[in-house]
């Protein structure tokens, strides 16, 4: 009998091995296409029966190419690379990695926080230009007197309302879909959050409702001095609105972790306005989370061939409206 051929598509950073390890003794042939190109992953994956994708688009036209994919797993948790609802109507398990990243992200997305409000980028800067902190322009803001406030209350926007519950004054989120709310986190509707908050993170996935949901409107609602952090997806940030918001000092400053185009244009002022504090996508690695975003994924495929079920489906064919679960940010 014919071993079941596995394609891992774009891999980024990721050393593949483990994964590929896994499904070769699970009884699979793998494939790695090393790229996002459709003609690569095609040409590689024609008798597929599964995909396992790091940022490769996964479209209709693609999968008219591979007709024998049963499945598709990507690395991440976020699955907006993935024409989903295409992979439902075609009957097709599609998974995510919810968990292998929340704490890396979480923590990040804080250490991101608290540079702001001490305006730790400020000092670095006086530093190596000579100076000391008489020549601080702008004072370092007290967290225990301060706002967090959350758009989203996902996993990791979860985690980081605990750990940084401690050091905020209040911990605010919104959130229409959350079904249970932790305690402790006030619940505001949007408008309200953004005019209250000193701090906004944003933890929300990249849909067609929240694609540019920061725009000029919401960052003229936002308190004066306030800052932005985004760990989340570089498309709901409006970067001109971010930008004239940082220029009229509207904004105190801003942290990205993601950016609309990945990576960023040499020439893009993102990368050189003295308000940001960049990250090149970076927020989820660890020594940890890079072992799980090679090994997950190749459990999930095994799961499916041994037992017909996955661990972690966000379409599953199985169900009677082929379900689409979410995999908030």
């Amino acid at each position: 009998m014919a071993r079941p051929l596995v394609v891992i598509t774009d891999t980024e950073e990721l050393d593949p091995e483990p994964g590929v390890r896994l499904l070769t003794e699970g009884g699979c042939d793998v494939r790695v296409v090393g790229s996002r190109d459709p003609e690569a992953i095609a040409a590689a994956g024609r008798d597929a029966v599964a995909l396992i994708v790091g940022y490769a688009r996964v479209d209709a036209a693609l999968l008219d190419r591979m007709p024998a994919v049963r499945m598709i797993a990507t690395m991440s948790a976020g699955h907006d690379m993935i024409d989903t609802a295409e992979a439902a109507r075609r009957g097709l398990w599609v998974t995510n990695l919810p968990h292998a990243a929340t704490e890396d992200v979480a923590v990040h997305a804080l250490a991101q926080v608290l540079s702001l409000t001490r305006r730790l980028p400020q000092a670095d800067a006086v530093v190596r230009s000579g100076g000391w902190n008489t020549e601080l322009r702008e004072v370092p803001r007290r967290p225990s007197e301060l706002t967090l406030g959350l758009i989203g209350m996902g996993r990791i926007a979860r985690v980081l309302a605990r750990i940084a519950a401690p050091l905020f004054g209040t911990v605010a989120a919104c959130d229409p879909y959350a079904a249970d709310w932790p305690e402790g986190v006030e619940r505001l509707d949007l408008d309200t959050l953004v005019e209250r908050a000193d701090v906004l993170s944003l933890h929300s996935p990249s849909t067609p409702r929240t694609r540019g949901m920061v725009n000029a409107g919401l960052l003229a609602r936002m308190r004066p001095g306030s800052v932005l952090v985004n760990v989340s997806r570089g498309d709901l940030v409006d970067p001109d609105a971010l930008l004239a918001a940082l220029d009229s000092g509207h904004l105190a400053g801003a942290a990205l972790d993601v950016f609309p185009v990945e990576p960023p244009r040499a020439d893009d002022p993102l990368r050189s306005h003295p308000r940001l504090l960049l990250s090149p996508h970076s927020a989820f690695l660890s020594d940890t989370s890079l072992r799980a975003y090679a090994t997950a994924p190749a459990h999930n495929v095994l799961a499916w061939l041994t037992t017909g079920r996955p661990h972690t489906p966000v379409v599953d064919p199985t169900s009677r409206t082929s379900r689409m679960q979410g995999a908030p940010a």
